[in-house]
């Protein structure tokens, strides 16, 4: 008699998916340092040609640099964020994932779209996420300055309109180490938002390193204590040339150290003076994160389109590499 045969196996839980592309390449190196540089698109008004002109001359620049990841901001006239004037006023940018695709070639390295999605109705942001593809974008999901600020698509929603569209999306969210300094909560922002999706997040310009050192600890520990694998913290660092990019620095509320201010205000080369403390700054930072075991990146930027302080940046990106070991 021929014997029965076995009934099949059940099925098991289909296996998590991996990292996507994008964020392999971007973190590739986040156990010893990643290295990103962030890019402000062109003003909304440039017409196509400028904007090819624009887009190749900024890649020329960072041919040297080699970073893992670009950022494409996206601007917001924040007009919540301070009740002082903006230093510079608010002129509309382009639209970065336009800018990326129209103008910006790439190549192999992934972007890193922002959006503050205050600015953008549900349909349109969910639009615009559903067709992000995870093999080359990253995206950072920016909320209102102020609570005060009127909105057209709270944090919350973005962050479950992103779970429900795309979750293969790599979802970043900005820390801000003044807010440490002030409540003592943002860790706690920081698990909250892991816990909604996101798995890297991106400082403000950091040039107090005492606040963003006591906001990584209490982050990492934090998810030692709670059994969390921390997410990787890109810290952003940037040259400052002027009294008037100072006042810029102040309005976005990055906290600048009187020190560091009289150097800016007095010194006859104040660029090459806060060149040379953001050199110190990464350097300690770069120690600590390790130390900490903590996974994390520097992302240079220049706060102005002044070329003295965008090729500061870049002569500081490749800096920071070296200081990286790459």
């Amino acid at each position: 008699m021929t014997p029965a045969p076995a009934p099949a196996p059940e099925p098991g839980p289909a296996p998590e998916p991996g990292p996507a592309p994008a964020a392999e390449a971007a973190f590739r190196h986040a156990a010893r340092g990643a290295l990103w540089y962030g890019l402000t698109p062109p003003r909304e008004t440039t017409d196509a040609e400028r904007a090819d002109e624009i887009a190749r001359v900024s890649l020329d620049r960072l041919a040297p640099v080699r970073p893992d990841a670009l950022i494409l901001y996206d601007v917001d006239g924040e007009t919540g964020r301070s009740p002082a004037e903006r230093p510079f006023p608010f002129v509309p940018m382009m639209d970065p994932a336009a800018f990326r695709r129209r103008h910006l070639d790439v190549g192999a390295t992934p972007a890193v779209i922002y959006r503050c999605v205050g600015k953008y109705a549900g349909p349109d942001l969910a639009r615009w996420l559903a067709g992000a593809d995870p093999a080359d974008t990253l995206t950072v999901l920016v909320g209102p300055s102020s609570r005060d600020q009127p909105v057209a698509t709270r944090l919350t929603d973005a962050h479950r309109l992103h779970a429900g569209v795309n979750p293969r999306l790599p979802l970043g969210g900005v820390v801000i180490a003044e807010r440490h300094a002030r409540r003592g909560d943002e860790h706690l922002r920081m698990l909250a938002k892991q816990e909604a999706g996101c798995t890297f997040f991106v400082s403000q310009i950091c040039y107090d390193v005492d606040h963003t050192r006591d906001l990584l600890s209490d982050y990492a520990y934090s998810c030692r204590e709670r059994g969390l694998a921390p997410r990787p913290v890109v810290l952003t660092t940037s040259p400052c040339g002027s009294e008037r990019t100072l006042e810029f620095l102040t309005w976005l509320g990055i906290d600048v150290p009187h020190w560091i201010r009289n150097e800016i205000r007095y010194r006859d080369d104040p660029l090459a003076a806060t060149y040379d403390h953001c050199v110190d700054a990464v350097r300690a930072l770069v120690a600590f994160c390790r130390s900490l075991e903590l996974p994390f990146g520097i992302n240079v930027e220049s706060v102005t389109n002044r070329k003295a302080e965008i090729e500061a940046s870049v002569e500081l990106a490749v800096e920071v590499r070296g200081l990286l070991g790459r």
